[in-house]
């Protein structure tokens, strides 16, 4: 689909997974020849202040949540990771009647895998206190740092070749730091997806089937998460429905059957969104990565080069 500047190509991609747990996206916005408002994850040649805007999904797989815990005395919000990851929350008080709590605090604490933690906790002065707040999370230990043994596994079958669409520094739809470096590949429907290196299941996602232009359609794309041993994480987005062949807590190899690919999820047609992500601290970031070539090689994917799995 390509549109002139009042009518943009979609061709989303959605991350990073991380978040809500952010795995935000940057979306754009504009209104057509008739006033209606459009909205598209591709930059238009100039953008406008108000123009682009951050969009969050929750990852509902991986049940990563803040609570909020009340009753007539008091109040708390209580950080829930069930991942089999460490994650990391992070609070921000909007508005607070709480003398305890100033609103522009912010609260922040890394929750071990499984375990419920205490992030904020108030006594009530009166009745009608209240506290407004939003939250974030990253998921993987600060502590990552990428270090892999080799060279990625190209995540499709041997033999075969397919286009890249965008790897970095393109940043027509990798506009934020969960996808600076990711690498969309241009696979058809349908197309086996392999794990491109060893690691643990986190998250998998296998029942949507729909697919459209829209920025709603950030939370149904099919994923597949794997935690790798230096604590980054994989991400394999887009996949087809049904078709994910690994369950959460698995352990998978390099180069093991996952899934297939599709175009789930805020996307415009069949690709794979392949990304590699740490925890920077408070936001999930892209790192570079490189592919396995021939004889052992390293290879830097590049925007419209063919990628061939060795």
């Amino acid at each position: 689909m390509n549109r002139s500047a009042v009518a943009i190509a979609v061709a989303a991609v959605v991350l990073g997974l991380p978040g809500t747990i952010s795995t935000a996206q940057t979306a754009y916005r504009y209104r057509d020849s008739n006033g209606q408002w459009v909205f598209t994850d591709q930059a238009p040649a100039s953008i406008a202040p108000g123009d682009s805007f951050s969009v969050g999904h929750e990852k509902s797989a991986l049940h990563v949540a803040v609570n909020r815990e009340e009753d007539a005395d008091s109040l708390k919000l209580i950080a829930v990771n069930d991942c089999l990851c460490v994650v990391t929350f992070r609070v921000e008080i909007i508005e607070s009647g709480f003398s305890s709590i100033a609103a522009g605090a912010h609260f922040q604490l890394t929750v071990a895998p499984g375990t419920r933690r205490s992030l904020v906790q108030a006594r009530r002065a009166g009745s009608g206190t209240d506290l407004k707040y939003v939250w974030r999370a990253a998921l993987g230990s600060p502590d990552a740092v990428h270090n892999p043994e080799r060279p990625y596994r190209v995540p499709f079958g041997i033999g075969s070749t397919y286009p890249i669409s965008q790897a970095f520094p393109s940043r027509i739809t990798h506009a934020t730091a969960d996808s600076w470096y990711a690498v969309d590949i241009a696979l058809p429907d349908g197309t086996p997806v392999y794990s491109a290196r060893e690691g643990l299941v986190i998250n998998a996602q296998h029942d949507f089937f729909r697919s459209a232009a829209a920025a709603v359609m950030l939370d149904q794309a099919n994923v597949v998460e794997i935690l790798h041993d230096d604590g980054t994480i994989a991400l394999y987005a887009h996949l087809h429905w049904d078709s994910i062949r690994v369950r959460i807590g698995e352990h998978v190899v390099r180069g093991q059957y996952i899934a297939d690919s599709g175009k789930t999820g805020f996307a415009s047609g069949p690709h794979l969104h392949f990304a590699v992500i740490r925890n920077a601290g408070m936001e999930n970031v892209s790192v570079p990565i490189q592919f396995g070539g021939p004889a052992g090689t390293a290879i830097r994917p590049v925007t419209d080069a063919p990628l061939t799995a060795y």
